[in-house]
Parts: structure tokens; sequence; C-alpha cells
């Protein structure tokens, strides 16, 4: 089923047409007497030929004013009837159009002598209005008549006195209609025609013979209904249209009589268009005082306008008639409160600040402050509790996780204030780096507080500076803003200076920091605002420069520019492959190789050595064009086999067409917890695989040797043993060991397991199959394709965590002591990362105007939707006990084995 039944004119992108199909009526003629009588009527070309050439404007209005010039028919002569068929197209687009929106037609006959409404040598032949949108707001579409006022120009006003279709006008008396006859026809008239709307539209089988046959009777139907033999009837309705030029009493009989309809015919749609008009962002705040977004109370809601009684509308006696008007004070989110003002400075007097280096708080106040100190990031401060903070700042510069609070407690505008908050950083303890990161969010624009974060940040060695890069490059969006360039950050801020420093200084740095920088430049997709494009690209230029300083810094920047020659000869290889490759993937395979063994690519032998950007610790001498794979999919992924400067392969898989910069994030965050848990002896056999995005849709992805579980469970069924354990006793075999499986291999197996449930499990990986479950013949169990995070999955009812039987009968079932173990290790895992959700709340924070697909749908709860899974609220225990709970639903759930199921089939049919 469709998901939607209609269209929104808001979407719909495409410029006004209208064709203009014919004229229908008969013009009673003129007798020549009274031709000769009157000499102004001799030389209007309807009044001597029935089928006299006649061109015809449209113009679009909107609210009596006009929206567009008209658009005029080509000259056309006629022969036996007035008919055009052409098409019109209007200097205006359909999502454009307002609701009010009508054409006004206008037929013009030609007049030499000039006339009434005569425009150079044209007279109005008629005119009439039609409206775009019908009573229920839907876009008219499909043919339409168009009733013709005779000698009257369209006036396209909100009330026309030329509209397109006209009431039915009854008379009653003794309960019947004066005119019945011609009423019936025209009723008659108006059945057939939305009976033929239906025909053109297929709601109404077609059979060619009873087609023909009907076609006829209509047309004759049309010209009975404004023969004049019928319309003489019509002389006795009562004179309500008025405004009919009176030329003698002869000529104005014969206009009365004359019934002409206009053929048009608008653009036909699949689904009714439904009106809906552009949603204009607020206005702008006033801009008098730059506002620190790390004050809570900035973005205050509109003021609610509250009306007396009897203003609001009329009165009771109806005297009050007026338009009540909202008024938008931009002073309005940018003035603080005066009474919040007053309240403030009383607390925070400057007298009392020498006193408030001596406070202690007492009990009740020190459990409120460990509380606050105690939460989450994304914990608002109410303004009692900045209050508190900020009375004892003194007493709370020993607490290191103090400090971001007492930060979100000041008032950046107030100078003195800011001042003393200023001067209280270079007292604070030493923070750690979870904080330093935080206060480098986009909460925090004061330079000072930045700067400071930084300085922490020189303390970290090149190792531990790795593991948060991605986030640190995207933290230089929020870097303060000049006043007079408000939409740019600036890119000589102390966090650039202090990343192009330290990148110069270590080519491991330097060669990340590049490739990062090069994809947000690379980047041009709507999601990416130019000048972030133009700040990532002058801290390029900056890191160029300040690595020609350094004693190896031209060095550096040849080997650089070899590894983007490099990406770029494979990036064209993957190109030709997907678009050109071969109707099989033999034969892609097969151009890959030929492409590959071309010594114009220079990848056969490559000297000097080259370190690979996905790994700068990889030397890579040349390429191995025989191990070369491609991979069954639409992309056509490119496998290739490096040989390194010690002798080994390092195989790697090249992507073109998909933005990897997610799946890059995911496998960032999996490399920080896996150190995480590692500082905590706990060690879980992660080993992540390496992943570099080398621009907005292409990359590159160290290949592991692994299978499927899919394929594992394919192969590994007949065994008549659970597949998994049947693939590690396969590689891994022990006769002494419990379950033939060697204890080493196992033991692998079982805390990879653990750790990737927990981890994919705090990421909201979504879209498991076992397609994209791996697992090493070393036991090493991990995922792949990280299409999905933070909660999204495109499967109905998808689990909280992917962890199916088949993984647990790998263990030997939920009754082995392998099962025991694999819980232990996950609720040790899930409880040391707990202790460090600062840490990567505050990562997911650095990223939230990162370009990247789940991010972008949803920025302001992407740290909400990882905290989320932290269950902070809960202590130790409880949050375990629901870990648990989420593990039983996991593994006992029955839906995620039909996706799994039908995921199979549907696979076997492509391939």
């Amino acid at each position: 089923m469709d998901p939607f039944s209609f269209a929104s004119s808001e979407a719909l992108e495409l410029p006004l047409n209208v064709k203009i199909v014919r004229l229908e009526g008969e013009q009673t003629q003129i007798p020549f007497s009274t031709l000769i009588k009157r000499p102004d009527l001799r030389h209007i070309g309807s009044n001597i030929s029935p089928h006299s050439d006649l061109y015809l404007t449209v113009q679009l209005w909107a609210d009596s004013k006009p929206l567009t010039v008209p658009v005029r028919t080509p000259y056309k002569p006629f022969k036996n009837e007035r008919k055009w068929g052409n098409w019109l197209t209007l200097p205006v687009t359909f999502n454009t159009l307002p609701l009010t929106a009508q054409l006004a037609i206008t037929v013009w006959d030609v007049s030499p002598a000039g006339g009434d409404g005569a425009q150079g040598h044209s007279i109005p032949f008629g005119g009439t209005t039609f409206p775009l949108f019908d009573k229920e707001n839907t876009l008219q579409k499909g043919r339409q008549l168009c009733h013709l006022h005779r000698r009257k120009a369209a006036d396209g006003l909100a009330g026309t006195s030329t509209p397109s279709s006209l009431p039915t006008r009854r008379s009653e008396k003794n309960g019947k209609s004066e005119n019945g006859l011609v009423d019936k026809e025209q009723e008659e008239a108006e059945r057939l025609e939305k009976l033929l709307k239906k025909h053109e539209m297929g709601e109404i089988p077609r059979v060619e013979w009873l087609d023909q046959l009907v076609f006829r009777n209509i047309e004759k139907q049309n010209i009975l209904s404004s023969s004049p033999s019928a319309r003489s009837l019509q002389n006795r309705r009562s004179k309500t249209d008025g405004d009919i030029t009176t030329l003698d009493g002869e000529v104005e009989a014969d206009i009365e009589n004359e019934v002409f309809t206009l053929h048009i015919e608008l653009p036909r749609f699949d689904f009714p268009v439904v009106f809906s008009d552009h949603e204009y962002p607020p206005p702008p705040i006033s801009s008098m005082q730059h506002l620190s977004s790390s004050q809570n109370n900035i973005l205050k809601p509109p003021p609610v306008v509250y009306f007396g009684p009897g203003v609001d509308g009329k009165g009771e006696d109806g005297s009050f008639g007026g338009r009540l008007v909202r008024i938008y004070d931009p002073e309005v989110g940018s003035r603080d409160n005066p009474a919040e003002t007053k309240h403030r400075r009383l607390v925070r007097g400057h007298r009392t600040g020498a006193m408030d280096r001596d406070l202690r708080p007492n009990a009740r106040f020190r459990d409120e402050l460990n509380q606050i100190v105690g939460s989450p990031p994304t914990h608002a401060l109410s303004p009692d509790e900045k209050d508190l903070i900020w009375k004892f700042r003194h007493h709370l510069t020993k607490d290191k996780r103090a400090l971001t609070k007492f930060v979100k407690s000041v008032n950046w505008q107030d100078n003195s204030e800011a001042r003393q908050a200023v001067q209280l950083l270079s007292k604070w303890t030493e923070i750690d780096v979870d904080d330093a990161l935080e206060l480098l969010g986009p909460s925090f624009d004061n330079s000072d507080v930045r700067a400071y974060a930084v300085d922490r940040l020189r303390k970290s060695d090149d190792d531990e500076l790795l593991l948060y890069l991605l986030q640190l490059v995207q933290a230089l969006k929020f870097e303060h803003k000049t006043p007079n360039s408000s939409d740019e950050p600036k890119a000589d801020s102390s966090l650039a200076q202090f990343l192009i420093a330290r990148a110069a200084k270590s080519f491991m740095l330097g060669n990340y920091f590049h490739w990062y920088l090069m994809v947000e430049c690379d980047d041009k997709s709507p999601g990416q605002p130019p000048q972030y494009r133009k700040l990532f690209a002058k801290v390029e230029y900056d890191f160029m420069i300040e690595l020609e300083k350094t004693p190896t810094g031209k060095e550096t920047r040849k080997v650089l520019l070899r590894q983007a020659e490099f990406v770029a000869v494979i990036s064209k290889i993957s190109l030709e492959i997907s678009a050109k490759g071969g109707p099989t993937i033999a034969k892609k395979a097969e151009r890959a190789k030929q492409f590959l063994m071309d010594p114009k690519n220079e990848l056969i032998n490559i000297d000097p050595p080259l370190p690979l950007p996905l790994d700068p610790s990889i030397l890579i001498s040349g390429v191995y064009p025989e191990e070369t794979a491609v991979f069954k999919s639409s992309l056509s992924p490119l496998k290739m086999a490096f040989r390194t400067s010690s002798g080994r392969h390092y195989p790697i898989i090249f992507k073109t067409g998909d933005d990897l910069r997610q799946d890059q994030l995911v496998i960032q965050i999996i490399t920080l917890m896996d150190q995480l848990l590692r500082k905590e002896n706990l060690d879980l056999k992660l080993s992540p695989y390496k992943i570099l995005a080398t621009g907005a849709t292409a990359g590159a992805v160290q290949f592991v040797p692994s299978s499927s579980l899919a394929a594992i469970s394919t192969k590994h069924r007949s065994s008549g043993q659970p597949p998994i354990l049947t693939y590690l006793r396969t590689h891994n075999p022990d006769a002494t060991a419990p379950l033939g499986v060697r204890k080493e291999a196992m033991d692998t197996y079982v805390k990879s397991c653990a750790g990737y449930c927990v981890i994919t499990y705090l990421l909201g990986v979504g879209d498991r199959h076992l397609d994209n479950l791996l697992l090493a013949p070393s036991g090493h169990f991990f995922h792949a394709d990280f299409g999905y995070i933070l909660g999204r999955d495109p499967k109905p009812f998808a689990p909280l965590m992917k962890l199916g039987s088949e993984m647990a009968d790998g263990m030997g079932g939920q009754q082995d002591e392998n099962w025991a173990r694999f819980k232990e290790y996950a609720f040790t895992a899930y409880a040391a990362l707990r202790k460090q959700s600062g840490l990567v709340l505050n990562l997911f924070g650095l990223m939230v105007d990162a370009n990247i697909p789940d991010i972008r749908a949803e920025p302001e709860r992407v740290v909400e939707k990882v905290m989320e899974r932290f269950m902070l609220e809960m202590s130790e225990e409880e949050a375990i006990r629901g870990f648990e709970r989420i593990i039983e639903d996991s593994v006992g759930a029955i839906f995620p084995v039909v996706i799994d199921r039908l995921h199979g089939i549907v696979q076997h049919f492509r391939t």
C-alpha cells in the first residue's frame, strides 16, 4: 500500500501550464441592415465571420492582484471551428501558488475601430475567471469547462464578475422552474462532463465501440444546449447578470442569447494535490547583544497574548468590528526578565565576592551540589541551581567535575561576573578530558573557556588525541564567531591552532587530520553549509603552511600528495568497474585486474613505499592483482590486496558511491570503548577494523577474513549441530575441550559477542541480520555495515539488541557455562561504560552538526538517544537488571528470526 493518498502543493516544483483547447458556442449573426447602420460593428471580426480569428491571454491573479504578466496564444487561423490546442506556460510554479490563485482568461476579437475595453486593435470577445483550487483546497486538474462572459474582459478580482461557472438560477413558482428545459440540459451537460473526466482518468473502463457512440451523443448534446433555439428560453430569466454593453435593443438581445464555453485543460497528477503554504522561519532576534548559547534562558517562548472580555471579537452589541494585530517585539528574546536580573544582582552582588571565598556548604547544600555535579551533560540547570553553584564556586574549585556546571551557571553578559569566572578557571583543579570535550561543544562559545579546554587537551598524548580527533575536527564548527561575521566560525581559533600544531609534529595525527578535513571540503551536499567548507579549507591551508616550518614538513606534504593521487587512481578504477565493468561479477573482476596491472596506474610497484591512508603504520609497496575481487552489490565494492614493506598481505575494500562517514564514526566509538574497557582490565577481544572516508561518497575499509553467520548457517546446517559451534570446531579443534573447540577460540568468541552486544545496543545499531554479523576463524565476532544507528531501523519490531538463538547455541546453549560467562562479561562491560558515559555523550555532542544521515535526522536528540540507553536515572544494580531483561528479550524474540529468514530468501533470489 502507498503510505500517502495525496500530495502537497508545496512539494510541486513544476511550472504552471494550461492548455487552451477550443471555444464552443454559436454567435447569432447581426443583420446586414444593422451593420450598415452601425459602422463600428461591421469592423469587428466575429460579426463578419462565425469562425473569425481570435486569440487568448491568460494571467494569474490572487487576492485581487495580478501575479504574472499575461501570456498569449500564438496566431492560428480557423476554418470550421475555433480550436487552439496550445499549452501556455506561466512564469510561476505550483509550489508558490496561493490558495486564492485564479486564472483570468480573456478572448480577444479584432476591431480596428476600437470599442469598449479596447486594447489597441482588439476588444474583448469574452472573459472568464477560473480558480485553481476548489472548495476543498484541492488543485484542479484535467479538462475544465469555463463559461465565457460576452463583451467582458476577465477581471481576476476576489469577487469577480466573470466567474467560470454560473450558479443554477431558479425562480420558484408553484414548485417548478420557469426555465426547466434549459436547466435540465445544463445539468445533463455537467453530468456528462464529470463522467468524461472520470473516463479520461481511467476510473471508467474503456470500450472502444461504445465510447465512440457516447462521444457522438455528447457532441449532439453540447450542440443542443448551446443552440440559439434552446437559448431563446433564457430571455425569460431575470436580468441579474447585468453590465452587458447596450448597443441597441436588438443587438443586446442577441448577445444575451449567446452562450460560449471555453474548454481548457490543466496538468493531471496521480494523486490529488492539496494546498499547503510555505512555513517561514520566525523573525530573527535582535542582535543588539551577543548572546551566549550556554545560557539556558535565551530562547524564550513567544509571549502569549491574552485579550480582555469583549476585546477579542465583537461585543454583545456588535459595535466592535476592528481587527487585532499581534506585533513582534525582537527584544523579547534578547532581554532578560527585569525581576530575574534584579534577583541575580542581589544574590551575586559583587560586594559579597570576598565573603564567598570562605563559604562552606552545610550537609543539605552539599547533597544538592553533589546531585547537580553528578547530573549528565544534558541536564539544564535551573536558576536556583545556578545561584547555588555560584554561591559556593570557590569551594567547588576542588571538584574537577563541577567546572562545566559552573560555566553554565555564569551570566556571560555581565562583564564583571564573566571576569570573575575567567579568573577562577586558573584556580580550578585539573579537569578530565571528557569535561574538556564538553567545553568545546556548541553550548560554550566563550573564547576563554574554550582556550582553557584546549590547554587541558595539550596534556594528552598522540594516541589519546587520536581517539577524539574526529570529534575535535567537527568542534571547529563551534568556535567563537566574530561580531562582523556571525555566520562563519574563526579558522584561527585556539582549537584550530592546537590541532594544526600537533598534527604537524606527528605523521599519524597529520594523516588522519588531513583526510578528515578533505572529506569535509569535498562535501558539497545541502547538509554542509558553504561557510563550513570554507572554514575547513582554511584550516587545511594553515596546516600545509605549518608543515613547511617543520624539518620533515616538505616530505610529509609530498607523501600526502602521493596518497591523494593513489586514492584518485583507485576511485577511478572503482567507478569504471561499477559503471562499465561488465554484466557479471567475473567480468568486472577481470577488468579490475587489468586496470591494476596497467603500468600507467603505477600500482604494481609503489616506490618508495607509501603509507596507506587507512592505516599510516602500514607501508605498501605494490598490489597483488590476482587477489582482486568484486563483491555482489549495486555499488560493486572492490577488494584489493596490497604488498607491505614487511612482505605480508594487507587486503582492503574500496567503495565509491557510498558515504562511509557514519560507519567511520561507529568504528571510532567502538575503538574508544575498547580502550576504555582495557583500562578496566577487561579485554573483550573486539579488534575493530579500520574505516576511512576519503571523500563524501568514497572510502576504504580494512578487510578481515571472515564468514557471515548466514553463510555459516547455510554451510553447516546439515551437520546436525549448531552451525556456529561446528564452524568454530572445524577451525579450532580440540578433542579434550568440553565442546570440542579450543579454549582460546571459544573464550574469544564469548568475549567478543558480549562486547559487541553491549556496544551496538548503546549506539542503537539497526538493520541487523545474519549477513552483517561476521565471525573470523580465530573466534572473533564482529558487526559490519552501520547504515542505521541511534535507534533507527528499517525493519518493524526490531529488538534493542541483536542476539539470536544461533549465537547462544554457538556457546553451547543457554544452559552452558559459556552463556553464564557471556552474561557476566556483558554486565561488567555495561557497568564500566556507564561510568564513562559522560565522555561518550560529549563526543556525540560534538557531532550534532556533522553531515551524517542518522545524526542529521534529529540533531537535537542525538545525545538524548544515547543517554537513554545508559539508563543513568537508575542505580547500577537497577540498570544491570534492566540490561539483563533486554538480553533475555533479544535471545528469545521470534520476529527477528522471521525477518532473517525473509532476508535470506531475498538474498537467494538476488544471487
